[in-house]
This record gives structure tokens, sequence and C-alpha cells, in this order.
């Protein structure tokens, strides 16, 4: 009776099917034999679905995972200097202000400590550092140019005031500039520079020997061309002439070496530095470091490795808000000069700043007002001298209208150093 019930009610109906009830399945495999098999197939499709979705989300959370634990771990390689922020803010009231709003001077200082890792590369005198490099780096307004400006160890200038770290306070005194550090750390040569320059210091760098070597390893070397072989054992340095590539071991070497390249002045070196800087902000540039991920993490790990800095840059979304904005500045717009000096009269073993010179230049980047460089030979007079001064400035056309720009020797990061 059921039977007749069932057969006399019809075939099938595809609906009651499409909702996936147990009548409908029953009905469906009771069918007439004839191989049409519609639910089986869309139920294979939908587990098979329901798998790669559940696979899809596993690769995505793993991936997540991954690049929040690759973030913590490049954000927690950088260390933060709060003394030097507290150090600071004591002597805020004394400090300039900032003049054009958007632009940003960083302070970059690569410490001579011999302590810890670093020892290799001399006597460890008891922690004892000065800063062997410092370069006062402006990020215009407009992020179309980045002028990266050296000052001299050697330079003499006032130095204020300081803390040292056992909270003892130094005498103000007039002595060579990179004591600065060596007497009071970061703050103490932040306030030395803004006394020199009237440039208020937005965030500063301190990068250390070893930090150097990794990053100049992480992007695979960096090009320079040497004049003549080195062979410099204090330096770790010994090269042949010409084109070479240089690891971090050498780079370290390359940029550090004062007797054994060039005439051995702090001049020459400086100038090399800023020109390896040059190699390495184009290398960077030019082989897309800075959108492969795959390339970009090595130099990423080793940069905040290397770095100590202020509050406001200790972070990975600091730095990588500050690098973001310079992406597109032209590597020919990145300059590199020295502040313009001269031998000290009292002692040609030190330096001093060549007026008026210096101070138009410190004008110009507290107004985030353009600034030309050209290598030095062609700022020489007739003589093919340049009277012991460095860096002295000439006076160009500017083409956005008619009041001069001043031009000092230096190089930009475009420039081929083995073509000059």
């Amino acid at each position: 009776m059921d039977a007749d019930v069932s057969e006399s009610a019809g075939p099938p109906d595809d609906s009651d099917d499409s909702d996936g009830s147990a009548a409908g399945k029953g009905k469906s495999q009771a069918g007439d034999g004839s191989g049409a098999a519609p639910e089986p197939v869309a139920g294979h499709r939908r587990r098979w679905l329901r798998w790669t979705a559940l696979g899809v989300s596993f690769v995505v959370l793993a991936s997540a995972g991954a690049g929040w634990w690759l973030y913590r771990k490049l954000d927690g390689n950088i260390r933060t200097d709060t003394s030097a922020a507290a150090e600071l803010k004591v002597y805020e009231r004394e400090r300039p202000a900032s003049v054009v709003h958007g632009a940003e001077n960083i302070l970059l200082i690569g410490s001579d400590s011999r302590a810890g890792d670093n020892r290799e590369y001399g006597r460890d005198d008891g922690g004892s550092q000065r800063s062997d490099t410092t370069i006062l780096l402006h990020l215009a307004a407009d992020r179309k140019s980045v002028t990266a400006m050296s000052l001299p160890r050697d330079l003499m200038v006032e130095i204020p005031v300081c803390h040292k770290a056992d909270g003892t306070a130094t005498k103000k005194q007039f002595a060579q500039f990179n004591w600065a550090f060596e007497f009071g750390g970061t703050a103490c040569t932040i306030r030395t520079v803004e006394k020199l320059t009237g440039v208020r210091i937005d965030h500063q760098m301190v990068v250390d020997f070893n930090g150097f070597k990794d990053m100049v390893d992480a992007v695979h070397g960096v090009e320079v061309c040497l004049k003549k072989p080195v062979d410099d054992a204090d330096a770790h340095l010994k090269l042949p002439a010409g084109r070479q590539k240089l690891n971090g071991e050498q780079a370290l070497g390359y940029v550090r070496a004062r007797k054994s390249i060039g005439n051995g002045s702090d001049t020459e070196r400086m100038d090399r530095q800023q020109q390896f800087l040059g190699a390495l902000v184009n290398k960077v540039q030019s082989n897309g470091v800075l959108l492969n991920p795959t390339r970009l993490y090595p130099v990423l790990d080793a940069a905040t490795k290397a770095l100590t800095t202020d509050p406001g840059l200790d972070s990975l979304k600091d730095l990588y808000e500050l690098v973001r904005g310079l992406r597109e500045v032209p590597t020919d717009k990145v300059q590199f000069l020295t502040v313009p000096r001269q031998p000290y009269a009292a002692d040609p073993n030190r330096d001093e700043l060549v007026q008026p010179d210096a101070k138009r230049l410190f004008k110009r980047l507290r107004e985030d007002t353009p600034v030309a460089v050209v290598p030095a030979d062609r700022l020489k007079g007739d003589d093919g001298k340049n009277n012991g001064k460095n860096n002295a400035a000439t006076d160009t056309q500017d083409a956005a209208g008619p009041s001069p720009t001043p031009t000092y020797s230096g190089n930009n990061a475009a420039a081929d150093l083995c073509k000059q």
C-alpha cells in the first residue's frame, strides 16, 4: 500500500533534492538506475570547497603569524636611548626651534667604541668612545632631496656643560668636536651640533662597527674604485687597484682607513665615507631592494640591529614611515658634503670653520632652501688650489629664481666615482 502511494506520487521532485534533506537524498539514491547522479558530484564539490577554504585559511593564518613574528623580531632589534631624550628635555629652552614644518634633521653618529664585539678594531680602554663619524642628514619638507653634511671629528667647537653617565657634569669648554660624545654621549653631541649650526635635531641614530658591516653584506657588497693598491693591517684591508666590490669587513676598513689611502688626512677619509654611502644608497635603489621582500628583510635585519635611536624612531613602524618618504628621492638629489673648514690657526692638526661659508650653509639647512654640490676639483681656483680651504662655497644661479644657490664640493649618490 505504501509502495502504491509512493509510485502514484510521481517522479522525484528536483527541488526537494536541492535542499539536501534526508528524504531527497533517499529518493535520489533509489533512482531509476540510469547512471545520472548529480547529488554525489555536488556533495563532493562542496567537500572539496570546504577543504580548499580550510587550507587557504591555514596558509593565511600561517603567513600572518610568520609576518607578525618577523615584524616583532625586527622591531625588537632596535635599541632606544632614553637617557639622551631625558638629558635633552632638561635643556629644552636652550635648543633651537624647528623652522620649516615637515623638514627633518637626523644626526647620524658612528661610534668608535672598542667595547664588546668591536674590540677587534682596537684597544678597549674601559668602554670610552668618541664619535668617529658624524653626519647631519637634512630631509627636505617636500621629500625631493636629501643633504648629508659631515662634521669633522677634529673641528674645534664650543662644547656645552654636559652630564656623564655617572651623573657628574663636565665644564663648558672649547675642544675638538668628537670629545662631546666621550663627555656626554649622544645628548652632548646633539647639543654641540645645535649650538654650532642653529639647526634643530629631530632624531638621532648611533651605528656601531659590526652593524655597518652587516648592512653592506646584506646588499651583497658595494663597488668602489681604488687608484692604488691598499695594504693596511690596522684597517684589516688588502686590495688591488681598480674597481672592487667590498664585503662588510672590507667596507669597514675602507671607510675608516687614514694613513694607507689618499693623503692620510681626515678630510680625504670623510670624502671617502660620503662616496661610499652614496654608492650604498645607489645599490639599494638600483637593485630594487626596497620593493623585494626577500632582499629587503636581510637589509632591515642588519639595519635594525645596528641602530640605537631616540624614542621617536625606535620602532619598525617609525623607520618604515621615514624610509617610505624617501623612496622616490632621485639618487642625484641625495647629496653629500662636508662643512666648510680649514686648518685651525693654533694647531694645523685641528680644523676650524670657514666663514661666512659655514654660516650660510647652516642657514640654508635651517630654512630648507637648496644647496648644490659638485666634485672638489671643479671648485678649485685657476691655480688648481683652494688655499687650504675645504668645501668653500661658490655661487651658482638657481633655476627657480634670481637668487644664487651656494655650491659646495661634494658628490651625489648617482655619481659613478670610477668615471671621475
